[in-house]
């Protein structure tokens, strides 16, 4: 009895565990709060993610940080589908916002984050710069608001550009 108990627990926990790439798909982030924006595509990560990075700099935005840890699993021995978040900022937008709420620039950068799909294509997926900073708006008054606003027509253009066919 023992054993098959034994045998039933370590078939759940296999099972559990090969869900868990799954998990931490787009499946997640499609049930997101109001104030993200999720993009399914058709393209592979690494193409999602290197055009991507081709549409910050089309819109004169700078990549400020980027982790991700499928690489650093792969150089344990893991294997988790890919996954990346960039964080996009511009030094104007950073002087604005520090002038209007000094501790809203905990938040920036704001970031994307692209995520590989069991079917080999990949998703786009970020909060928007306005649902970033709306806990500051009181702090950062129109200032703050109009610099959100913009951030989100450029945030809205790279991931248009990103995903665009």
């Amino acid at each position: 009895m023992r054993t098959l108990i034994a045998l039933l627990l370590s078939l759940s926990l296999t099972l559990a565990l090969s869900l868990a790439p799954a998990i931490a798909s787009a499946d997640t982030v499609l049930g997101a709060p109001d104030g993200w924006r999720v993009v399914e595509t058709e393209k592979p990560y690494a193409t999602l993610l290197a055009d991507l990075k081709a549409a910050v700099a089309g819109q004169k935005m700078g990549i400020v940080t980027e982790a991700g840890p499928t690489e650093m699993a792969a150089s344990r021995g893991e294997t988790i589908p890919g996954n990346r978040v960039v964080g996009v900022f511009r030094n104007d937008f950073a002087v604005t916002i520090i002038r209007a709420a000094p501790a809203a620039m905990i938040e920036a950068p704001i970031r994307f984050m692209v995520m590989e799909e069991a079917d080999g294509t990949a998703t786009l997926a970020y909060k928007l710069p306005s649902a970033v900073f709306a806990p500051y708006a009181a702090e950062g008054g129109e200032s703050l608001k109009t610099a959100a606003g913009q951030l989100d027509t450029i945030f809205a253009a790279i991931a248009d550009a990103a995903t665009a066919p």
